[in-house]
């Protein structure tokens, strides 16, 4: 089956997260893979939350990809959102490039190497959750040990020559204010407002993204050449400081009982994204310093990541895109998180590298080139290549 048509398969099946429900399409991914030979097994984080996980056996290789998307309302589409259609060069619908697009370019590869007689060099796992942090996908799996730590690919949309080996971190929390309520009209005299406690620490949280945080040498270089590759592919201006630095945003802020009442309670969170050289644990406590009387309460962290740029899963994969595209592939490092930081921090040396159109990720309209689709079938199939040469 042409990986356009896995692809369009795929979107035709509904999986948003929220819910979260992916028992569907993990019931296709399993009758394709049982339908070309390969046995998987399906693990069921509970209400439909299922993921998929086909074990090789002594496989030093790992491909691995989300089911599950974000949600899709139907406005300004000019195409339903999970119409699948295949059309002008693409195929189109929510998760065409993240990441059903690279699920399907993994199928397809399978496929190609199943159709020529060659047994399956990788382990394949393919998760929901990975839109609302994975605690019911990859980081499910990890818990109960059904994946064993290995060099690993994960199909998320990249630019073409680039594959990612490293994420800056991120920490979310929520800073809950509390005043002091009284008649409105009497305020300021009367009363402490929490809302108006929130105000200077938002301004001064706007402070941290002016900070700098050094890095070695040999990192700074992989940082400096990413912020050429992500401000081109990404049309970002200022991408090398978004790179380097602490970059915030206050998600949500919720306060207040009435308008004539002074608010008693202001509760705001924050997501930070962390840059390498910045101490997570410290960045709290000068928040917490920061915070007046309010109660910070940190609801998960993780440091940033980054694979050995030197590792054989990265110098294979580049060569193998570089082989497919026939131009000079090189890795970068992004300001984004993924399941990647899950499996690092369990051992695996991950790449993420897949098709997609980057412009269209989370957005209306969304789809992937066949082009890119055939390529990433190539490139799947070839480091799959290598890494069987490697344990013959």
């Amino acid at each position: 089956m042409h990986v356009s048509r896995i692809c369009s398969d795929l979107v035709k099946i509904r999986s948003e997260n929220p819910p979260g429900t992916t028992a569907e399409v993990i019931e296709y991914i399993r009758g394709f893979l049982d339908g070309i030979g390969i046995r998987s097994e399906v693990f069921c984080a509970g209400q439909g939350m299922d993921n998929l996980v086909a074990i090789q056996k002594d496989a030093t290789l790992m491909l691995c990809g989300h089911v599950d998307v974000v949600p899709a309302p139907g406005d300004n589409w000019s195409r339903p959102p999970f119409s699948g259609d295949i059309a002008e060069g693409c195929v189109w619908g929510r998760g065409a490039t993240d990441m059903k697009g690279g699920c399907a370019a993994i199928l397809s590869a399978c496929e190609t190497l199943a159709d020529a007689g060659k047994d399956m060099p990788a382990t394949l796992a393919f998760v929901c959750d990975e839109e609302t942090g994975g605690e019911n996908g990859t980081r499910f799996l990890l818990a109960k040990k059904a994946l064993p730590p290995c060099d690993c690919i994960i199909a998320e949309p990249t630019p073409s020559l680039h594959p990612s080996i490293g994420q800056k971190g991120l920490c979310r929390m929520e800073i809950a204010f509390s005043g002091i309520p009284a008649h409105g009209s009497l305020y300021p005299a009367v009363g402490r407002s929490a809302i108006m406690e929130a105000v200077p620490f938002l301004e001064w949280v706007k402070t941290l993204y002016n900070r700098d945080y050094p890095v070695d040498a040999s990192l700074q270089e992989i940082i400096n050449r990413s912020a050429g590759v992500v401000a081109k592919e990404f049309r970002i201006d200022g991408v090398s400081d978004v790179l380097q630095r602490l970059t915030f945003n206050p998600g949500t802020i919720h306060g207040g009982e009435k308008s004539n009442v002074v608010a008693e309670r202001c509760t705001l969170e924050l997501e930070i994204r962390v840059p390498w050289g910045c101490s997570i644990p410290e960045t709290i406590a000068e928040i917490r310093a920061h915070a007046g009387n309010a109660v910070v309460t940190p609801q998960e962290a993780f440091v940033p990541t980054i694979t050995d740029p030197s590792s054989r899963i990265v110098t294979v994969t580049c060569n193998a895109v570089q082989h497919a595209w026939n131009k000079p592939s090189f890795p970068f490092v992004q300001w984004a998180a993924s399941d990647a930081r899950h499996l690092r921090s369990a051992g695996f040396r991950v790449i993420e590298y897949g098709p997609g159109e980057i412009e269209s990720l989370h957005a209306v309209n969304e789809r992937v080139t066949i082009t890119s689709l055939e390529k990433a079938v190539e490139i799947y199939g070839d480091v799959m290549q290598q890494y069987a040469g490697e344990q013959a």
